[in-house]
């Protein structure tokens, strides 16, 4: 088969496509034959030095992927050949989305909602389910609270706003200008422009703080929120404050594979409450340039490969 793989660590001139063994499903696994795969900041990150990854021996790349049920391993209920799904294979260990097929067990995949194409799907599930998995299961979002999302028109943050949005919460995101009616348009009550004022100086009283930018934003978000705040920061550990006042809550928070989250996710989408923005369609072939694209920190929504 067909797979992007990493030739050394590095640029994305690094990432060349090759001929590798098509894997074979064991027990309680799928094989799904690829027709989209999504493209993350953890992509070109985990390229250039390897990060957090468990690589096997062909470096390959990409979890983000949505496609069609090839075959199905011994002891496998939820799906069968022909199914639709897609999923975020293994994450942190390697899973080599960019490929025409990609294995891993049946429950890292949910069914594909009927109203996507696999272009769209395959935009979802590692941002959709860090915002998910964030705001939800480690921040509880109720109705009514007051939740600011950083770069609220990137991959994660677009769907943040859309999650928080659904769970009753009054959302605030940072954008530059040009994003504004996007942000808006997603559900956000209010947009602020992080370029012509500090956010902590346009908001206050904010009981869930998103963070995926890191660094000072991650200090500075502190200011903004009442006693019994959370602030959930997603770049890394080292980006969680050392001096967090008492009554707050600030922790880093990975992301995992979810089968209920992305059935969760999906009833979401099918009820017209989150819809994935996809900002740049390239094929497989084409990899690198998707790296570059999104390196430059400017991508509105996400990235796709598509594959078959």
């Amino acid at each position: 088969m067909r797979a992007v793989v990493v030739e050394r660590w590095g640029g994305p001139e690094n990432l060349v496509e090759r001929e590798v063994e098509r894997p074979e499903p064991g027990l309680n696994e799928v094989l799904v034959r690829v027709h989209a795969a999504g493209v993350n900041p953890v992509d070109w990150k985990t390229r250039t030095s390897g990060g957090l990854i468990e690589w096997g021996a062909v470096p390959a790349v990409g979890w983000d992927v949505s496609g069609t049920v090839e075959a199905v391993g011994p002891g496998v209920g939820v799906f069968r050949p022909g199914d639709e799904v897609f999923g975020m294979p293994l994450f942190p260990r390697q899973a080599g989305g960019y490929a025409e097929y990609v294995v891993a067990p049946a429950r890292h995949f949910a069914p594909k909602p009927a109203g996507l194409t696999h272009v769209e799907a395959a935009a979802l599930p590692l941002a959709a389910l860090t915002a998910w998995q964030t705001l939800v299961d480690t921040a509880d979002v109720r109705p009514g609270e007051r939740v600011l999302v950083h770069a609220a028109a990137g991959g994660v943050g677009h769907f943040a706003v859309q999650i928080a949005k659904a769970r009753g919460a009054y959302v605030i995101g940072t954008a530059s200008a040009g994003k504004h009616d996007l942000v808006r348009g997603l559900g956000a009550d209010e947009v602020i422009d992080y370029r012509a004022v500090p956010f902590e100086d346009a908001v206050s009283d904010v009981d869930v703080v998103l963070d995926g930018i890191g660094g000072e934003t991650a200090e500075r978000s502190l200011k903004v929120l009442r006693p019994g705040g959370r602030l959930i920061t997603l770049p890394g550990s080292d980006d969680v404050p050392a001096a967090v006042p008492d009554g707050v809550r600030a922790e880093w928070v990975m992301v995992e594979p979810d089968h209920l989250g992305l059935r969760e996710i999906a009833a979401l989408v099918e009820r017209g409450a989150l819809r994935p923005v996809v900002e740049t369609v390239l094929p497989l072939s084409e990899a690198a340039k998707a790296h570059e694209l999104g390196e430059r920190g400017r991508t509105t929504g996400k990235i796709v490969l598509t594959v078959a």
